[in-house]
């Protein structure tokens, strides 16, 4: 295995997430149990979780599953779709699949973390920051300066973990195409997509729009179901497929059956499964603008335009770290710091926390959030 730092965000999570009151950084949308979800599904697809057989799946992934992933693209078949064990290995084989030690990748900044760190475990990396001044926005001319004859990959997120940031459509087409005339392959990480605060604002998916770019999608973030381990990549590019298929021989080889079928119930179910979660979306953030108008002098809030997360800034003189450190300790409200966004390729905000609004229980937790704000003055 590359050799990577320890992943910031996971080793603070492990620390907090099981053990605070109030995980309100949660990058997901609230789950379903797994009967609610079995509601949902067709005659075929509950007699066959029923009567699976527990043994080895296809490694590119269930036929049925892949074919209900491709229903989600304009321009993909099932054999464009890769099946993963999550987001997370999908990325990691895409890179190690796409770049070598002579190549050079660009990334968006602030990102999950892996987004950097694989790469740059890889190849020569650049960064580009999101303008924080302007509202997140991502400057298309300072991508294309950062790109090299040896440019391979450039790897962006929408809507954006953590800002929520969701970028104009006419950019994001002039962003494929820039990487189709060089010959750079796009990979655009898609995991919220769905959660678009304006639905008329969801972008259109790398892999409908480019032969060679990916599309990274998963079960965990918009349709809330991280327990099932199941993401994929779409790309129709067969060849670079085929190759992404050989690498995942030497991770998880395939995917787990039961979850293949459950994800592939949720997939085919997911306009009804994101409805009910854009109707959360909606129900808690106002819950969340009254919170930080109470504390305008303490925060700067403004609603992302999609997802399920933010990245509001810290205006208190203790500064961020500290303050995440005691509210998760006396008040047991958890909190991403900026640290844990910390990017080694471009300056990124360290006055700012990720905060999630995707499950129910945000107004006990901001309740418990605010009482703790006015008890230490």
């Amino acid at each position: 295995m590359t050799r990577l730092p320890d992943f910031r965000l996971e080793t603070h999570l492990s620390r907090w997430e099981f053990t605070a009151r109030h995980h309100l950084t949660a990058s997901d949308m609230q789950t379903m149990t797994l009967s609610e979800l079995l509601t949902l599904a067709d005659d075929e697809d509950r007699e066959a979780f029923g009567a699976l057989s527990l043994g080895y799946t296809d490694t590119f992934g269930d036929p049925a599953l892949r074919e209900a992933v491709a229903g989600m693209y304009e321009n993909a078949e099932a054999d464009d779709v890769v099946c993963f064990a999550g987001a997370e290995e999908g990325l990691y084989l895409a890179m190690n699949v796409l770049l070598g030690a002579d190549d050079h990748a660009v990334v968006v900044t602030p990102n999950y973390q892996s987004a950097e760190t694989v790469p740059l475990a890889l190849c020569e990396v650049t960064g580009v920051a999101l303008d924080e001044r302007h509202d997140w926005a991502l400057d298309l001319d300072r991508v294309a300066a950062a790109l090299r004859p040896n440019t391979r990959v450039v790897s962006v997120n929408f809507p954006h973990n953590p800002t929520g940031k969701v970028i104009p459509a006419a950019d994001f087409a002039a962003l494929t195409r820039m990487c189709d005339e060089r010959g750079i392959r796009l990979f655009s990480d898609e995991v919220y997509r769905g959660l678009e605060r304006d639905p008329a604002r969801a972008l259109p998916q790398a892999a409908d729009l480019s032969e060679r770019a990916l599309s990274l999608n998963v079960t965990s973030k918009s349709l809330g179901m991280p327990g099932l381990r199941v993401g994929w990549i779409v790309c129709r590019d067969r060849e670079l497929r085929s190759r992404l298929e050989r690498a995942k021989h030497y991770t998880s080889i395939c995917n787990a059956a039961p979850s293949e079928v459950l994800a592939r119930i949720a997939i085919k179910a997911r306009r009804s499964i994101l409805e009910r979660n854009r109707a959360l979306i909606a129900e808690q953030l106002p819950l969340f603008d009254a919170f930080f108008a109470d504390f305008p002098e303490l925060f700067e809030w403004r609603a992302p335009d999609g997802g399920c997360v933010a990245f509001p800034r810290y205006r208190g003189a203790d500064g961020v770290e500290e303050f995440c450190a005691r509210l998760v300790a006396e008040a047991g409200v958890l909190l991403l710091p900026a640290s844990v966004y910390r990017s080694e390729l471009t300056a990124t905000p360290d006055d700012r926390f990720r905060i999630g609004f995707g499950r129910r229980g945000a107004e006990e937790a901001l309740r418990e959030f605010g009482d703790w704000l006015r008890r230490r003055g």
